[in-house]
């Protein structure tokens, strides 16, 4: 994986857009205006997703590329190590789940907004 790939997939997703809200080198990653992804631009070596508290625990105990999300709630956030004993293959189910985890906290409102777009 690569960090264009990871941009490529991410901005496909409905209703996403990216931009630099804390610093020049990391790129969040937002649904309807809430974070799902970060990425640091200049050293890609991990990758912070939103993840169930629960599963959190469990990624962080099964992988050793999972750890407590960098700067983020630990409790809410995973930082996932790209080039790591982590399958690139679940770094994007991950990234999938992480979508889907905020799209489900989103008010109704913005849930049809997204269903529009």
């Amino acid at each position: 994986m690569n960090i264009e790939a990871l941009r490529d997939y991410c901005i496909s997703k409905k209703g996403v857009t990216e931009g630099f809200p804390f610093d020049e080198s990391t790129l969040v990653f937002k649904v309807m205006g809430k974070m799902f992804a970060l990425v640091n631009i200049d050293s890609f070596e991990f990758v912070n997703l939103k993840c169930d508290p629960e599963k959190a625990i469990t990624l962080r105990e099964e992988f050793q590329g999972v750890t407590p999300g960098y700067h983020m709630s630990k409790k809410h956030w995973n930082s996932v190590a790209v080039f790591s004993d982590v399958p690139e293959k679940l770094i994007y189910q991950w990234i999938d789940d992480s979508y889907d985890l905020v799209v489900s906290s989103l008010t109704k409102r913005l849930q049809e907004e997204l269903k529009k777009e």
